[in-house]
């Protein structure tokens, strides 16, 4: 009887095992060499690249080893590569004089993008409150949208208004309370020069929360107020304007006596503005060293008059 003939095709060990591994190599994520001119940054990237210290030291690691851990940027429809991790990196090559940077290219969609860039900067040392405000607002935002509820622009301080589901979550995520985020978010309401004097630390954040409920006028009469009485609003003046302002009773004015009025806590309290002693110290020097020079020439000085009374 004769045998069946089967048309088998059957591969060789080599063809196996390079199909298995192109398979691999095509999902692994590959570094690219991408010229600098091509990177550009993360539309309303809430991270300040600042040209201080931190960043000379930066610009000095990339001349001496270049740039060790590849930035993460994804292609854009006009063309190039926009970066979602990696800003401070792409600015101190910039300034190194780099023609290209290592680069891992991945497809992302928006709300993808937000969350990969602002857990990326969330991981740095020093966080800006404004830095902190705008990103926590771009992640919420991007996690409500993922999750296909609702986004709504009135932040409330408790986050009543802003569904509590995301919320909860990007607050176990962060390890921090879902009133915080939002107090934070309340920032984004101030306009540009008081959150900058939030970020100088002029004005302490509780206060800052408090005039966020000011709609921009009253903010701008307030900024002037306080520049006029050359006075940071306490915590109870913050809510005392808040209050005046909700009650329609807010003016210039009532933000001048408000903030004219002497406060306890400064009747013994000697300041001295950070801009006149960093003309008498060397840039490098931190506030904990200029303070330890201070107190030894009072220390040198109040032993020389000692001595003169002696005599």
């Amino acid at each position: 009887m004769p045998k069946n003939s089967l048309n088998v095709s059957l591969k060789g060990a080599d063809d196996i095992f390079s199909t298995e591994e192109s398979r691999q190599e095509q999902q692994r994520e590959q570094v690219q060499q991408i010229p600098i001119g091509e990177l550009f940054p993360f539309k309303n990237h809430p991270f300040k690249v600042l040209d201080d210290e931190s960043m000379q030291r930066t610009v000095e690691s990339v001349e001496q080893y270049g740039v060790l851990s590849p930035l993460i940027a994804r292609p854009r429809p006009e063309g190039g590569y926009e970066i979602i991790s990696g800003h401070r990196r792409q600015h101190a090559a910039q300034l190194a004089g780099l023609d290209a940077l290592p680069v891992i290219v991945r497809q992302m969609d928006d709300d993808a993008a937000v969350l990969l860039m602002v857990d990326s900067n969330l991981q740095r040392e020093t966080i800006l409150p404004s830095e902190r405000a705008f990103a926590y607002k771009m992640k919420l935002e991007a996690m409500k949208h993922q999750a296909g509820r609702p986004t709504q622009d009135n932040y409330s301080q408790v986050g009543n208004n802003f569904g509590t589901l995301s919320s909860e979550e990007m607050a176990e995520e962060l390890g921090t309370s879902k009133n915080q985020i939002f107090r934070y978010i309340r920032l984004t309401n101030l306009v540009p020069e008081l959150l900058d004097m939030v970020d100088e630390k002029k004005i302490s954040f509780n206060p800052a929360v408090e005039l966020s409920y000011l709609d921009t006028n009253q903010q701008r009469d307030f900024l002037e107020a306080m520049n006029d009485t050359q006075n940071a609003p306490s915590l109870s003046q913050a809510q005392r304007l808040k209050k005046l302002a909700q009650e329609g009773h807010f003016s210039y004015d009532v933000a001048f006596a408000v903030m004219g009025e002497e406060k306890k806590d400064e009747l013994d309290k000697v300041v001295i503005k950070n801009d006149t002693l960093r003309k008498y110290f060397p840039r490098s020097y931190t506030p904990k060293q200029m303070e330890d020079t201070i107190i030894k020439l009072l220390e040198q000085w109040q032993r020389k008059q000692q001595r003169q009374n002696e005599r």
